[in-house]
């Protein structure tokens, strides 16, 4: 089953090509069905620059909202996290712990 991590945001491919160690792992993208010669087939969707990927708490990129499926990125080093947080400004929201009376 997959995992749903706690945060991740929409960022347009075209802006993670913007770091200089961008290595996607294209072969991980979501399989779309198509109907090719009267038969469906599921094949790799095709990416543009104004598609969509998710960058989590953990700083891994998917191809989708949950944290261990499709995983387009995953070397996570301290140029990639100064990446993000300066050129993207990602920030997981902090939330205040919720009090019952």
């Amino acid at each position: 089953m997959a995992t749903m991590g706690r945060y991740c945001k929409a960022y347009q491919i075209e802006r993670f090509r913007e770091f200089s160690g961008w290595a996607a792992n294209i072969q991980n993208v979501r399989k779309e069905m198509k109907e090719i010669n009267g038969a469906h087939v599921e094949t790799p969707r095709e990416l543009t620059d104004q598609d969509h990927f998710y960058l989590h708490e953990n700083f891994i990129v998917t191809d989708g909202i949950f944290l261990d499926g499709n995983i387009i990125f995953d070397n996570v080093n301290p140029e990639w996290i100064d990446f993000c947080k300066n050129e993207l400004k990602f920030e997981a929201p902090v939330y205040d712990p919720v009090t019952v009376n």
